[in-house]
């Protein structure tokens, strides 16, 4: 649904932002931007640098995994990655990371360089620290959620943490997520401030394409037409503000 391509996009953008001559310590703020960690458990950090740079280039992955790029194309790819190589955005790819691991790297990130947001791709390839909990995933999962929290308050930083929906989606006529979605605990939903759900319909209207030539296939390009390359960001749940819906390019 694309909720990795909406985190990089926000660690890319924080990162940019971020001027490291506002600072003068660790402690303090910056009024722009800030120091990202982002821990990708699903994907290598090449992968995920790929992902960055396909985005903000606007140059499809699959392209740059081919080589089948023009000069100017190129021109693009280099420029954005020298970009990148000054970016305060620190990529950690250690699979099944634990709860106390994650904590531990990003105390040490916070005092050896400073660190202003923390963003886990994703929740449910997490491990807990408890063997008690490793046998019932509903617990460890409520574990992760209690860890994630006590380490945005210990370390006065926004978390963003990533999660799966459960499959019941799939089985509803409107597929926009509901917060009862969340998969393997309602712990998720408990102990976070914000919910942001991305919804995009051409996601699910390019499965339903009809006969061509056929009346339903008119009426279906038409739909598809008004759905490509938009999302919706949905704000299921805010503790300190308002819920509704953000119109997006996809």
């Amino acid at each position: 649904m694309g909720k990795t391509s909406l985190a990089t996009n926000i660690a890319f953008n924080v990162a940019s932002a971020y001027d490291a001559t506002q600072q003068v310590d660790s402690s303090a703020r910056p009024t722009a931007g800030g120091i990202v960690a982002f821990f990708s458990l699903e994907m290598s950090s090449e992968q995920l640098a790929t992902r960055v740079i396909s985005e903000q280039t606007e140059i499809p992955s699959s392209d740059i995994r081919r080589g089948d790029i023009d000069a100017t194309a190129f021109g693009k790819l280099l420029e954005c990655r020298q970009k990148m190589r000054r970016l305060p955005l620190f990529i950690d790819q250690t699979g099944a990371v634990s709860i106390a691991q994650l904590a531990a790297r990003a105390c040490r990130l916070k005092r050896q360089r400073g660190l202003h947001l923390v963003i886990v791709d994703y929740i449910q390839l997490m491990q807990g620290k408890s063997p008690r909990a490793a046998q019932n995933r509903v617990q460890e999962i409520t574990e992760i959620t209690t860890g994630l929290k006590a380490l945005a308050k210990e370390l006065n930083v926004p978390v963003i943490a990533l999660s799966q929906l459960s499959r019941l989606v799939g089985n509803r006529d409107e597929k926009r997520p509901q917060l009862s979605e969340l998969r393997e605990s309602g712990s998720i939903e408990q102990d976070a401030d914000v919910v942001l759900f991305v919804f995009r319909e051409e996601y699910y209207l390019k499965n339903r394409e009809p006969k061509p030539g056929t009346d339903e296939h008119l009426a279906w390009e038409s739909e598809m037409s008004a759905a490509r390359g938009k999302a919706e960001v949905i704000v299921a749940k805010q503790r300190h503000g308002p819920t509704g819906t953000v119109p997006m390019t996809f």
